[in-house]
Parts: C-alpha cells; sequence; structure tokens
C-alpha cells in the first residue's frame, strides 16, 4: 500500500497487528529474512574510504550465522536472559553481531565511545553489566585505555571481549595489533580477556545453544539517553518494540523492493543507526553498506560519498542536517545519483534553506522525521510517495497514537490540544520501551489518558489540519548539537562551582552547522569580578564531555526570571536568534536592518525582519538556521 495521507495509515490499521504476523523477537526476525534469502546480499563494510571499493562481504546465511555464533559466544560467557552484555565499539561488522547476538543471549547495553572513562563506569555499574565487548588495543583508539584504566571500578564486569581490527587491515600492520594485545595481557591478568575470533571459531551457527524462545515483552537492550549530566538515563526497551518499530516504518516507505542499498553512517551506539540502517532494512531483504569504523566522521567518507552513491547503487541513507550541509560542499556533478531515491533526517530540526538547497542541487528527496530512544526509533515521517511538508516531522507510523496535549498545573492530561495549537507531543503504542532503569526517572514519565498509557515526550508542537506534526520547542531543554544531546545542567553546574557566579542559563544558540551550539550566560555574585575569558578557561577545565564547553559565556547583570523567582531561558533564547541575525546582517555590511523575535502561538520562536531592499540577500543566510522567520513590509 502506499503511504501518502493520514488516510492512508488509518487503512493500514485496519487490520490488526496481531494479524500482521510479526516475529515476536529481533533473533527470529532476522532469522526469517535469512531464511527467505540465504544468499542475497545483506553487509558490505569498507574500512577506509580511500579505497572503499575493497569490502568485506556477508550473505543473509553468513549474517545469521555469525549472529547465532556470538548469541552462543555470549551465552557460554554468562549471558542470560537478564544479563547484561554492553558494547564500546566503532562501526564494525562485529558491531552488528554483538548487538543482535547479544539480544538473543540477554541485555544489550550501548555505550557512547566518546564519553569519558568514568562516565562509561558509572553506566556500567548502574546496569550491572557483566561482559563487555570492546576494541582491541589499537593504535589512535583509545577506547582500550579508557576501559582499562577504570577496570578496578568495575567489580561486576566477569569477562572482556576485544574485537581486533585485523582482519580489516594490511598484513605489516596485524603484527603491530598483535604485538600490542599480548602486551596488555601482561599487564591485566586480573580479568578474562577473550579474543572475539577465538570465541567465534567454536561456536555452532546452526542453532541457540541456549534453547531460548524468546517473548515479545522480554527486555532486549539498553540505550543511554536524555543528555550527559552526571548518568544517562537507561532506557529498557523490548524486543516487541524494536520489531514492531523496524516493521512501521519500513510499511512508512512503501511500496518498495527488496534488495534496497542502505548507506550506515551514523553511529551503531544510537537507535538510528541500529535501527533505520541495520534491522529495518534486514527485514526487507535489504543490503547494508556500512561505511568505516567512524562512520560519516571517517576520514574521506563525506568528500567521496558520492563517489560511493555511484559506485554500490545506494537508495537510501540517513543523516543529521549537519551532514546534509557538509555533503553540499563536496562535488557531485559528473556522478549518476540516479540510483538515489530518499535521504532520511532527524535527531535535529532541518533548516528550511538547507532542506530546499540540499533538494534542487542533488534532486534526492529529503524525508524529515522524528523519533526518541523511548518510541524504539521512528515515530513520524513524512511520506515519501505524498507531500512532503519542509520542516514538519511528517504524520505518525501506523498503530502509534500520536498527540499534542494540553495538561493542567499538576501534569495530569486536560484535553487535545486544537488544530495548530502548541501542546505537549505524547505518544503511545507497541512501540514504547518499558521505562528507565533508574524509578526516579519514570516520574511525570506517563501520562493517562482515557485509561491508556501515554508517553511525556518532554516535547512542544502542534497538528496541523491534516496530520501533520510540528515541533516548536523542547520542554526537556537538551541542547542538539549535530545530533548529539547535551544537558545543559552540565553546563550550568560546572559553571556554578565558580566562586563568582551566581546564576547560569545555558541554552543552545542557533548554528547553521550544527543546528545548535551550547552558550552560557551567567550573573555573578554581588560584589565579585570576573571576565567572559575566565570562565571560558574555568568551563574547559571542568566540563568533561568536549562538545559540551560552551562556545561563549555571556555576563549578564541580572538573567531574567519568572514571575516565582525561576531563569526565564525564553528570554534567552530570543536574544540568542537576534544575535545570530544581527551578526549575518553586519557580515553582508547592510543596514537599516531591524529585527524583534517573538514568541508565536503555532511557530514558536519568530525572528520578525524589517530589511527593506536587504532582504533578497539576507534571506538565504538566514535559511541555513532552523528558526522561524517573519519579513516585514
Amino acid at each position: 500500500m502506499v503511504v501518502q495521507t493520514l488516510s492512508d495509515i488509518e487503512s493500514l490499521e485496519q487490520v490488526p497487528l496481531s494479524e500482521r504476523g510479526l516475529a515476536c523477537s529481533t533473533y527470529e526476525a532476522l532469522r526469517d529474512a535469512a531464511r527467505c534469502s540465504p544468499q542475497a546480499p545483506a553487509l558490505s563494510f569498507f574500512a577506509d574510504a580511500a579505497d572503499f571499493t575493497r569490502t568485506y562481504k556477508w550473505n543473509y546465511s553468513q549474517l545469521f550465522a555469525d549472529i547465532t555464533r556470538a548469541a552462543n559466544a555470549f551465552h557460554d560467557l554468562g549471558i542470560k536472559p537478564g544479563e547484561v552484555l554492553a558494547f564500546i565499539l566503532p562501526n564494525l561488522p562485529e558491531t552488528h553481531f554483538t548487538i543482535w547476538g547479544g539480544e538473543a543471549a540477554g541485555i544489550v547495553m550501548a555505550i557512547n565511545p566518546m564519553l569519558e572513562a568514568k562516565q562509561m563506569v558509572g553506566l556500567l555499574n548502574a546496569a550491572k553489566a557483566s561482559v563487555v565487548v570492546t576494541l582491541a588495543p589499537t593504535a589512535g583508539s583509545d577506547l582500550w585505555p579508557k576501559l582499562a584504566s577504570q577496570l578496578d571500578q568495575l567489580p561486576g564486569v566477569k569477562s572482556v571481549v576485544w574485537v581486533s581490527m585485523e582482519p580489516y587491515v594490511a598484513e605489516p600492520v596485524r603484527g603491530a595489533l598483535k604485538a600490542a594485545a599480548l602486551k596488555e595481557r601482561d599487564v591485566h591478568r586480573g580479568i578474562a580477556i577473550h579474543d572475539w575470533q577465538s570465541l567465534m571459531s567454536t561456536q555452532p551457527h546452526t542453532h541457540l545453544k541456549s534453547g531460548r524462545q524468546i517473548r515479545r515483552d522480554e527486555c532486549s537492550s539498553y540505550i543511554c539517553t536524555g543528555g550527559t549530566t552526571g548518568l544517562p538515563k537507561i532506557a529498557a526497551r523490548s524486543h516487541g518494540s524494536e520489531v514492531f518499530n523496524a516493521w512501521a516504518v519500513a510499511a512508512h516507505l512503501q511500496p518498495r523492493t527488496a534488495g534496497q542499498v542502505i548507506f550506515c553512517g551514523l553511529p551503531l551506539f544510537h537507535v538510528n543507526g541500529q535501527m533505520v540502517t541495520g534491522l529495518m532494512p534486514w527485514t526487507q531483504g535489504d543490503h547494508v553498506i556500512l561505511g568505516t569504523p567512524n562512520g560519516y566522521r571517517g576520514e574521506g567518507v563525506i568528500p567521496r560519498f558520492w563517489e560511493m552513491v555511484e559506485h554500490f547503487g545506494i537508495n537510501l541513507f540517513s543523516g543529521v542536517p549537519t551532514v546534509y550541509a557538509a555533503l553540499l560542499q563536496n562535488e557531485w556533478q559528473g556522478r549518476d545519483l540516479s540510483s538515489l531515491r530518499f535521504a532520511m533526517c532527524g535527531a535535529a530540526p532541518m533548516p528550511a534553506e538547507l532542506f530546499r538547497e540540499f533538494e534542487r542541487r542533488t534532486g534526492v528527496k529529503i524525508l524529515e522525521g522524528y523519533g526518541l530512544t523511548e518510541g524504539a526509533c521512528a515515530s513520524s515521517v513524512n511520506p515519501p510517495h505524498g507531500e512532503r511538508r519542509i520542516g514538519s516531522i511528517g504524520i505518525r507510523i501506523a498503530y502509534q497514537g500520536m498527540r499534542a496535549v494540553v495538561l493542567d498545573d499538576a501534569g495530569e492530561y486536560l484535553r487535545d490540544a486544537d488544530v495548530d495549537e502548541i501542546g505537549l507531543i505524547t505518544i503511545s503504542g507497541p512501540n514504547l520501551f518499558e521505562g528507565y532503569l533508574e524509578e526516579r526517572h519514570n516520574q511525570g514519565l506517563w501520562i493517562d489518558i482515557d485509561g491508556q498509557r501515554w508517553l511525556n515526550t518532554g516535547d512542544l508542537g502542534r497538528q496541523d489540519g491534516q496530520g501533520y506534526f510540528w515541533l516548536t520547542g523542547r520542554k526537556k531543554e537538551l541542547i542538539i548539537r549535530g545530533g548529539h544531546n547535551i544537558d545543559p545542567k552540565q553546563i550550568e553546574e560546572a559553571l556554578q562551582v565558580h566562586p563568582a557566579v551566581a546564576l547560569v542559563a545555558a541554552i543552545g544558540s542557533p548554528d547553521a552547522y550544527s543546528g545548535e551550539v551550547p552558550v552560557a550566560y551567567v550573573q555573578l555574585c554581588p560584589g565579585q569580578a570576573c571576565n567572559a575569558e575566565e570562565l571560558e578557561a574555568f568551563a574547559h577545565l571542568n566540563i568533561s564531555e568536549r562538545a559540551a564547553v560552551p562556545k561563549r559565556i555571556e555576563i549578564l547583570e541580572a538573567l531574567p526570571l519568572t514571575a516565582v523567582g525561576k531563569i526565564f531561558k525564553p528570554a534567552l533564547q530570543q536574544r540568542e536568534i537576534a544575535k545570530v541575525v544581527q551578526q549575518e546582517v553586519e557580515r553582508l555590511g547592510l543596514s537599516d536592518i531591524a529585527v524583534e523575535v517573538v514568541q508565536d502561538n503555532r511557530r514558536g520562536h519568530v525572528a520578525c525582519i524589517r530589511a527593506g531592499t536587504g532582504q533578497e540577500v539576507l534571506a538565504p543566510l538566514l535559511g541555513r538556521y532552523s528558526f522561524q522567520i517573519e519579513w516585514l513590509d
């Protein structure tokens, strides 16, 4: 069925979900795919963008065999239902084998490799992980050194599994990797360290040694979400939620044929990488191209991406706005891009001008969507064969409820928001997660609507008359820098320690490349003297996550407050938008440009600009940002 409108989604739902024949687990879903097309190409991996035609390949039979071997290896290491296996890995084929094989054995926990060592330890201990899969000692990688430095702080970890880069490097480098591994083994004799290849080589690939029959409601994975203040929230997800979401996204993209080529460049510790460029295409018989251990960040990947599209015949890829902006800086003229049908964008708002320019210059259709870890991955997507509304996050996926609601002062459901009225975005359905591991994080998470449990996403938005949703703000105040979530509390708490600081407010400032970058506003204690340079140096020393260090710190005589004395961040966000507009005006050397940023009931923050003859040159520059603009006569 072709999905063009919300009515098409409702028609899909005329068939009860129970009659759709969905697999009970991710392992069963992958097994079904392998049985349908065992010899079809499933996974190709290239380690170096400079030599991307040299790939390592798996057909569906081989892919499922390695997933089964991994499940059996983890079972032998003590991973059983309810036991947690964690991975700290770049994008490798073994990362996929770990994810899906681990889910067949127990619970898989993804750890962001870019976190600081102590943050990793806190998460591993909170989840009670007993096995950790990570990269073996490798020149240029700090993954093993970070974990090794904290092993004495991980009493629950019984085994470490090393994944070596040996299969993907030239012979001279293999010797160096082996030597480094032997040296590290001698240093860390107190913990069991296993070699991935050795573990896999002894395992059967035809069946699960555990004999496990997995239920839909069993926990499959832990994913960390919600920023990086202290410990991120750990979301517990089920097999059923992941299988359903993969099916529903594929249904949203119909009609399609099996064997499409999907490029994976987003990190595999993130749900988009795992689901949209992993489980979803594999349940549809597609071919996934895994591009370098560092994905889009890999050297040469962005500069040679269009060449890769032509070589592999890529049909679809997924990225964040920064990826699209970077791709436009690289030449595609003369390349055959006819295979490329769609590009999906989520994680951060897509600036309207970037959207239009990318489509105009490449001819590739962008599908903006919305999702969150707590909803498995995707909740809404613009219909690929219907109207794609720029700036909208599309229509909801089938069998998942999505609505904008108004709450009362106690946080209880009051009513549905009217058409185009801003409310709190809530979702319900079979893709919902089970809750956060730590019970205090679940407070205020669920909303009861007519006896049904709905998830409070923390995002503000509206639904128009045709069922399209539009985000207008984030109640949870996360700063999203290039698709990466930054909790402002991390910045605020670090700066608050400074003896001269009385109040701090960290917000996201509009950025043409990253979507947002963190900035901080500070109010000093009475009688204290301090300048922005001193505070910036202090922030660099006290904020462990580099992406969260403010790009700018501004000192105000007094921060704006609400009537009850809380810091009023919308006023600071309006200030930042006005500042960005003024910077672009000055860059162009324009004069007589007036700007006022207001809060619109439908669109959120809107920059109202009176530009006269300057509008023609100013508009394209401001179109690169995600805030709304209204031009005044």
